[in-house]
């Protein structure tokens, strides 16, 4: 089965890094799987954001999300990485996550 690539927008990489290593390497195993055409094991979609956004919860020192989406055939993008301090997601990641998602339909409109 072939991997489609990951695409890390804004400035996702970078937050996804700064994840203690435990949940990050969760992360990374995590986003493998959606390569591989497979769910992430504790995951919900955040229609907030976008159709098609889906966010990867791990609970490893604490709590972190990965916030992406895959629908698109030539990449997943992922769009948001941040720990979660309260029950609620902040608006704040939200809206990075929504900004990030313009993004990308912009840039396939154009491609």
């Amino acid at each position: 089965m072939a991997s489609k690539a990951l695409i890390w927008v804004g400035t996702s990489l970078d937050r996804l890094r700064l994840f203690p290593a435990a949940p990050r390497r969760e992360a990374g195993h995590q986003l493998h799987r959606v390569q591989l055409g497979l769910e992430p094991t504790d995951w919900k979609p955040i229609l907030s954001v976008g159709p098609g956004v889906v966010e990867i919860r791990i609970h490893q020192k604490g709590e972190h999300r990965v916030l992406y989406v895959a629908k698109f055939a030539e990449a997943i993008y992922v769009l948001h990485a941040f720990p979660k301090k309260t029950q609620q997601t902040r608006q704040a990641d939200i809206e990075i996550a929504h900004r990030n998602l313009a993004d990308v339909l912009r840039h396939r409109r154009k491609g």
